[in-house]
């Protein structure tokens, strides 16, 4: 894990984000202690592991692909009355 000073991260913020997007964690430090940690930002749309995590948690109705009711289709198409 490196480490930098205040002065160093604001001359090298793009270099350093870089090094983080890769999975490199930073750390800042002012005047020898730290302060702050850069670390990759991770979330669930972007996460191989939230494919499918809801399976089984709920039905999907054997109709699901069936067409819309003419009523519903038309409100859609905004020709409702």
């Amino acid at each position: 894990m490196k480490t930098v000073n205040i002065h160093q991260a604001k001359t090298n913020l793009s270099r350093l984000l870089a090094r983080v997007e890769h999975g490199e964690e930073i750390i800042i430090s002012n005047r020898g202690i730290p302060v702050a940690k850069l670390v990759p930002f991770h979330t669930s749309s972007n996460r191989r592991d939230s494919l499918g995590q809801d399976r089984g948690h709920f039905v999907v109705p054997e109709d699901f692909n069936a067409p819309l009711p003419s009523e519903i289709l038309a409100a859609f198409e905004g020709d409702q009355e």
